[in-house]
């Protein structure tokens, strides 16, 4: 980011710029509503208005809703209006007419001299869209004696009756004032107006406004989708800075948030140049993600996933140092530093990506993967990579911080040792696997590869052998005499017993994914001893909700 130095002398362009950026940051600290009234209850609200970006303003009638917002639509200049159909008139590249009816009707003040300057900057294939849409148009020349039903209206010289359908209400009635306006202010032109729009094909006329309104959203900050793809590029992270002492602190306290921490350590210039960088980054994210530009919910989302990006960038360009912000930001492209962010993540797809294309990732389209694993390799491989929760059903979310970043790193190198390690217990080989799968009598997806992991466990106590199958359910009872032990208040496993299940599976599982398989091992008895180990103490016999837990052989799997 360029600082913005000088030679310390400014003209009066320049005083005047950093005063509207000062007026924008205070109007954007500010709630939506008090926004609004803020800016139509200034001493000369239409300079004001018509000083600001028409993005801001727009953001603001998004915000607060345009029924409430028609004074701010009113004061805008007519090239704001067109940047606010363009932003709220168009659903990716179709233009929705009916919206852009709504934003005219908004526009509409007592000043007609106003309004129809911003009517005259909609682009003209738009208004013809709307009057072909929603109107016939009749040639009384061609056919005089024309029947027509609803309302209609017709043209000084006697040459066109225009008949409305499809609208009605307030909608017609905006339509309907919108031809007399045109027809009032030029008459001659007006009658050429409905000419063209009699013979124009619909769907030139769509996209001749689109590549108009396409150049205009360029001109806005908003790149081609070329260019906008461009940013989501992997690039070499490089090594993090050596942690400084403060870092160990700061990450005691909570995760400090970097990019307040630069604003705060910037000069004005400075701090206007970062704000200019970030609206280039969000409306290029907004191009890459082929969201709306106009849509407030995808505005949203991803300016936080801009900003969750440029700060993983930042704690790791810094080395965890908040007060080393400011200095990379000086000496960074923001871009780069997103890109940066981005690229942490990406890493950690290209891992699971790698994972499951390995032979035995997956049996039967199942993955070889415990439900949290599983959860955490498919969050990964999204195409914006995230982290997936440990509850249970719960949308994946964003990465935040390298503390994040280490932690799904160590789900991650769970999930390459349970592939490696039940991909052994199937017997090494897909042909194996499929023949061990069978006994189970059900598709491995709802077996569950948690229950699979366990009838390995009872069977490796059972027969001290590796023989992953259905449990009898005629040893089911001698299996729980084996595991448990204590009083029904107060059970537990019995000393050795999850020693002795690893002595029998381990000789057949990578040296590398030994330490997993020990600790699977002891979550599996863990959770038996929880769920089935009073029951049994109590009744001296293993409870029937053991098949939940464990495939017993003559039960429901």
């Amino acid at each position: 980011m360029s600082n913005g130095k000088g030679n310390g002398s400014r003209g009066n362009g320049s005083d005047l710029q950093q005063a509207l950026s000062t007026v924008r940051r205070q109007l954007a600290s500010l709630p939506a509503r008090r926004r609004l009234d803020a800016l139509i209850e200034s001493r000369d609200a239409r300079a004001l208005v018509r000083s600001l970006p028409a993005e801001d303003l727009y953001f603001t009638i998004m915000e607060v809703g345009l029924a409430d917002s028609t004074e701010l639509v009113q004061l805008a200049s007519p090239e704001q209006f067109r940047t606010f159909v363009d932003l709220g008139g168009w659903k990716k590249d179709r233009v929705d007419l009916h919206e852009v009816l709504t934003w005219l009707r908004a526009a509409r003040g007592d000043a007609s001299g106003d309004f129809l300057q911003k009517l005259r900057k909609v682009d003209t294939e738009v208004l013809e869209l709307i009057v072909r849409e929603f109107t016939l148009i009749h040639d009384l020349e061609e056919n005089p004696d024309v029947h027509v039903e609803g309302v209609t209206l017709e043209t000084p010289e006697g040459r066109y009756l225009v008949e409305f359908k499809g609208v009605e209400g307030p909608e017609l009635a905006a339509l309907r004032s919108i031809l007399n306006d045109l027809i009032a202010d030029n008459p001659f032109e007006a009658v050429r107006f409905l000419e063209a729009t009699r013979w124009e094909v619909p769907g030139e006329m769509e996209e001749a406004a689109y590549r108009f309104r396409t150049a205009r959203l360029e001109d806005l900050g908003f790149p081609s989708l070329e260019e906008a793809a461009r940013l989501f590029s992997r690039v070499d992270t490089g090594p993090a800075p050596a942690p400084a002492t403060v870092a160990a602190l700061v990450a005691s306290k909570g995760q400090p948030d970097y990019l307040q921490a630069a604003f705060a350590a910037l000069d004005d210039v400075e701090r206007e140049n970062l704000e200019a960088e970030l609206r280039y980054l969000a409306n290029a994210s907004l191009v890459a993600e082929v969201e709306d530009p106009g849509d407030l919910d995808a505005i949203r989302r991803v300016g936080e996933m801009v900003r969750d990006y440029l700060l993983l960038g930042l704690e790791h360009l810094t080395g965890g140092d908040p007060s080393r912000a400011a200095q990379v930001v000086r000496d960074t492209e923001t871009r780069r530093v997103f890109q940066v962010g981005f690229s942490l993540t990406l890493a950690l797809k290209f891992r699971a990506d790698r994972l499951m294309k390995q032979p035995f990732a997956q049996v039967e389209g199942t993955p070889l993967l415990f439900p949290e694993e599983a959860a955490a390799v498919e969050a990964l491989r999204r195409k914006r990579p995230r982290r997936a929760l440990k509850v249970p059903g719960a949308e994946a979310v964003p990465f935040r911080s390298r503390r994040e970043l280490a932690a799904s790193e160590e789900v991650l190198a769970r999930a390459e040792a349970q592939v490696a390690l039940l991909g052994a217990l199937l017997g090494g080989s897909k042909e194996r696997a499929h023949q061990v799968l069978a006994r189970f009598g059900v598709e491995p997806a709802t077996l569950g590869v948690d229950r699979l992991f366990a009838a390995s466990v009872a069977l490796a106590l059972l027969e001290g052998k590796v023989d992953p199958r259905p449990v009898p359910s005629a040893r089911g009872d001698e299996l729980g005499t084996m595991l448990f032990e204590g009083s029904p208040e107060a059970p537990r496993l019995r000393p050795e017993v999850a020693g002795r299940a690893v002595a029998v599976l381990e000789p057949v599982v990578p040296e590398s994914a030994r330490p997993e398989l020990r600790r699977l091992v002891e979550a599996t008895l863990a959770r038996l001893l929880e769920e089935l180990a009073p029951s049994f103490l109590q009744e001296g016999k293993m409870s029937p909700i053991a098949s939940v837990l464990l495939p017993m052989e003559s039960g429901k799997p």
